[in-house]
Order: C-alpha cells, then structure tokens, then sequence
C-alpha cells in the first residue's frame, strides 16, 4: 500500500465524521503471527476500507523503520494500528508506539505459549498505563483448533497478568493464516462463544468518563502578547473545560478563569480529553510551554522526586548519578535516578537486586528532577505521568517510564533563605568565586599542576581549597569502588561540595580523572555562566605509562586492577574545554602558569 501523507490522514479521518477512533498496538514475539493478522484485517475489504501503510517511525525518536502503521475503517468505527517487531532488540519501538496506544493486542502463538518477549511486552503495556488488552492466542490450526490448549494458554497469562490492573482482557482464539475469529465466528471454534476480533474492537469503550476526571491541559504553545487576543494552546489531558471555569497555572499556582474555549478558529462550548484546543483567559496570567493547566478545585501534584517504573532502552547502560533529559507531556528539565530499587524478572516478575540496568531491563527506581514537575501517577493519568529519558548529549531516546507516585521527602524539604549570598562572601575575600576542573588520565599530571596552581593563588592571598580524587577517597568517597556507577557517585558527590565551596566564595580546585563527558557536564551544570573552568590535562596513554607513579597501570595491564581508566575503562576527552594543556610539549610549572594566566585574564 501507499506510504501514509499527512493530507491523507486529514482526508480520512473527515470522510468519518460520525465514528469513534481507536489506536492500538499490536505486540508480542517474533513468531506470534501479528503481521499476518493484520494484513488479515486490511484484506477483508468487504466491510473494511483500508486507508494505506507506512513503515517509517518518528526520527525525533531515533528509531529505525521498524514499525508499520495501517488506518483503515469499520462500518462502526476508524482505526489506527501501530505493528510493532516483536524482536528483542527492537522493544524500544514498541514502547514508543504502545505509549500513544488506547489498546493493546498482545498475539501468543497458541503452540508456543507466551514466550519472554511477549511477557516482556505485556509488563510495558501496563507500565505504560493502557487499562484495555486483547489476548490473541493465535495459529490455533497449528493445535487443531483444540479449546483445552486455547483455556490454558488463557490460564496461564492471566496468572501471569494477576497485578497488571488491565481494565479489560479479552482472550480470542485467531487463525490469522485462515481468517478464523478475526472477522466472524469460526466454524471450526464453535466451542468459543465471544466476539471475533473485529466485533471486539468495533465495540470496546476505552473512553475517560469526564466526571472521573478534572481538567489538566499542559501548555504546548501560547500566542505572543502582541496579537491581537493571547491564547493559551495544548492538548486537554484529562476532564472537560468550559468558559468560565476556573482554572490555575502550575506550577506557579497563578489564579484565573477561562473566557473562551476555541477549537481551530471556531468557539466551542466544551473542550473535552484529547481535544486540541485553544483557551483565552480572562486575565494576563503568565503561562509559558511546560506549565499546565487545571481545575482550581481539583488539582495534580507538583514535586521533584519520585518513584518510577523504568525501561531502560539504549545500548548504554543505565547509571544511578547520571543526568539525563526528562520530558513529561510539554515539561523538559534533567532528572537522576537516584537508586535502583530492583530490577524486575521478565517471566516472573521477582525482584532482582542491580546497581545499573541494561538493554530492555524494567526497573522500579527513584528520580530526582533539577525542577519540580507537574504529575499524576500514570495510573490515573497517562500524559501527566508517562516520561521518556534522553542522553543530554546526544538527545537519544534512552528510557521510558510511568510515575507511581511522589516521594513524601519531596514536599518536606524546602530551600531556607539565608542573608548572606556568594557575591558577598567572594567579595569579602576580594576575588571572584570559581570551580577550576582538572580532567585527565591518571598520570596526567593533574594533581601536579593544581597543587602548583594553587600555592600561586595562596601567594596572591587568594583564598582556595584543592579537592584530590584520592585524598577524598579515604574519607567523603571511602566506600565507592571504581565501576562505572561508583564513578558517577563520586564525580556527584565532588561536585556538590565544589558548589558549596564556590558558594563560599572560594577558588575551588578540583583533580579528578572525571572520565566521562555526562558527568562532567553533571558538573558544570551546577554552576553559574562562566563559573566553571575545565582545564583537559591532555597527555598521551603511553606517557602516563611510563610515569606510572603508583604502578596502576602495570597492574591494569596484568589484569590485577580492574576498571582502571584507559586500560579497561574508557576515558572520553572534553570536547571544548576552556584550557587545553599539553603536557607532553610543557612543564607542570609551564602548565600551571598557563592556568593562571588563564584565570587571571577573565
């Protein structure tokens, strides 16, 4: 069929103006069959009209062309179905799709039974927050049509889906190869007495009651101040909005109510869930993208920690420390999971212990958002509590999760105004606060030039402090080894007393072979514009082995020391340090006079 164009879709879902839609996700194992059930609903053309096909996903999710959308429609309803590869390196494109899904259709190879992958899929589909599940035990010809083998596989996923708090799971025997029970009854299931597939989905109610629910509508985009009325734009998440109601900013808190609910260009009466629409307010409140609007009577959380259900999603594993990208509904801020909770089996679901996640592992974790975020547990509801991870680096799609609720702390802390600010305390010392960061290969002579450095700032009467990566190691970070995630805990940890110290109003020095890029951007982000000075103490490997002070690397070498920096751990060099010092071409002294005169000139 033809690739899916924005204007055909448009056209599509006008010719159906009387029909309700339904999106759903088709997902299990390779081997379930779900490509040949849906071709089998897009050909049974004499009660459907097939719209067309598009194999591309959304780039913006750094995803591959690995999932096949179709529209097409009933007498009773429209369709859009999202197949995604029922293949375990493709799991991140389900979970991309299953989020945007109303229902799920989880296909099981009746001679199989549910493998891992459909398992797997089905704890994403109710992590994600979809409440309505079709059980598609399909290639039921491949066991002779038998009922018994149809009611264990149905006993068995059910046992298996107990907790899932699915709203709806429907169990239909399918022959997509032959057409059984997916249009009509099968003659030769005459035992199954339940609606085919598509009698199924031509019925199933996946609406919100409106009562059950207020209004929330995250800010998308608002109009400049200087047209001629200022509206504020979004996709309604939840409830019904009205003009008149009364409605606030979060998180700000800011009061109003609403003039006019637009829909296009045209006045509506009612704004209803997931309905785009544009709102006027009577009153010049300041609302920007990533705030949300709700029911004053009724209101979500605002908080910044939380405990989350997790699936990690890139190659990369998943460090405890490390920042990443968070974006829930139209909110972006940098969030850290704190701890790792457990990881969970996929067959089972028991709890396993884990210090980072890999590839497709689902975990219960804690996060910590640099600013609080407007939520509701993805339970209640999906856009307010569904959020993706991105690498701050390269803007990768690295993790999907659902929120289950605030961590009590959250609300209990509070920042405490204090009369004394770092501009105060700096100018006490007559100098300007900064955090200088030296980052290299252990040998690298790091510890050298900031020791030099700092007895040149201590002669001026500059007031300093040099934070050592392994003078802090016998005491702040004695119980931190060297794997990739006690790595990260260690460069936080020091960068949060360098921010303390900078506070202060003092010369920080900091030598710390601070391996990797993210956490040393962790770093700086703490700090203010031009607060932060990294100095890349660039010196080749095999120099730094031939220094070898301590013996590190004939150890590393010998394979006694393990995760040691260049040997068996990476080291990533900064990529636009402020100071590049070389010092395979200078001194120590050189370089430490390089740094001052560095300092000295800004």
């Amino acid at each position: 069929m033809a690739a899916l164009q924005d204007d055909d879709i448009a056209a599509f879902f006008s010719s159906q103006p009387d029909k309700t839609s339904l999106r759903l996700v088709t997902c299990g194992s390779a081997s379930s069959g779900k490509t040949t059930v849906v071709s089998r609903l897009l050909s049974e053309s004499k009660v459907m009209q097939a719209m067309g096909t598009d194999t591309a996903m959304g780039t913006d999710m750094g995803m591959g062309v690995d999932v096949a959308h179709h529209i097409f429609a009933t007498d009773q309803r429209s369709f859009r179905v999202a197949d995604s590869p029922g293949h375990e390196q493709y799991t991140r494109n389900m979970a991309t799709v299953a989020s945007a899904a109303d229902l799920a259709v989880i296909l099981v190879d009746a001679h199989q039974g549910a493998l891992a992958q459909t398992r797997r899929h089905s704890r994403i589909v109710a992590m994600l927050g979809i409440k309505h599940v079709v059980l598609a035990v399909n290639k039921m010809d491949l066991v002779a049509f038998n009922a018994a083998t149809f009611q264990q596989t149905v006993a068995d996923y059910q046992a298996f889906a107990a907790g899932f708090g699915f709203a709806t799971l429907q169990a239909i025997p399918l022959s997509g190869l032959h057409g059984d029970n997916v249009l009509d009854h099968s003659d030769r299931m005459a035992w199954y007495t339940g609606p085919s597939l598509v009698a199924f989905l031509n019925t199933v109610d996946v609406r919100e009651t409106p009562a059950r629910h207020a209004f929330r509508m995250p800010v998308a985009w608002v109009n400049p101040a200087h047209l001629e009325f200022r509206t504020v734009c979004g996709q309604i998440a939840g409830g019904q909005v009205r003009p008149g109601d009364a409605v606030r900013v979060l998180p700000s808190g800011m009061q109003t109510r609403v003039k006019t609910v637009m829909a296009g260009l045209n006045a509506v009466p009612v704004g209803n869930a997931g309905d785009a629409v544009m709102l006027t307010l009577q009153s010049e409140v300041a609302a920007n993208r990533g705030d949300v609007l709700a029911a004053d009577s009724d209101l979500p959380e605002v908080a910044d920690q939380f405990e989350a259900r997790l699936l990690w999603m890139s190659e990369h594993a998943m460090v405890p420390g490390r920042q990443y990208g968070i974006k829930l509904a139209s909110q972006d801020v940098t969030a850290t999971v704190t701890e790792i909770k457990y990881r969970e089996d996929v067959n089972t679901g028991a709890h396993l212990a884990a210090r980072t996640l890999g590839l497709n592992d689902i975990a219960s974790v804690n996060l910590s958002t640099s600013a609080p975020l407007v939520f509701e547990p993805c339970s209640v509801n999906r856009v307010l509590g569904s959020f993706t991870l991105l690498d701050k680096l390269t803007l990768d799609t690295v993790g999907a999760g659902a929120i289950v609720f605030a961590l009590r702390r959250a609300s209990n802390i509070h920042w405490q105004a204090l009369s004394l600010n770092q501009a105060t305390r700096a100018a006490q010392k007559l100098q300007v606060a900064r955090c200088v960061w030296f980052t290299g290969l252990s040998g690298s002579g790091k510890s050298s030039i900031a020791n030099l450095l700092d007895k040149r700032l201590h002669a001026q009467g500059r007031h300093t402090y040099l934070l050592d990566g392994d003078n802090l190691r016998h005491g702040l970070n004695r119980d931190l080894g060297f794997t990739q995630a006690d790595r990260v805990e260690n460069i936080r940890r020091v960068a949060e007393v360098a921010r303390l110290m900078v506070d202060a109003g003092l010369i920080v020095l900091v030598s710390f072979i601070s391996p990797f890029r993210s956490e040393r951007q962790m770093a700086r982000d703490l700090f203010a514009k031009g607060e932060f000075i990294e100095v890349f103490v660039d010196t080749p490997l095999q120099e730094c082995e031939q220094r070898d002070v301590k013996g590190l690397y004939a150890k590393a070498r010998r394979g006694v020391l393990k995760n040691f920096t260049g040997i068996d751990s990476p080291y990533e060099p900064p990529t636009a340090p402020e100071l590049h010092l070389q010092t395979s071409k200078k001194s120590a002294q050189a370089c430490a006079e390089s740094t001052w005169q560095f300092l000295d000139g800004i």
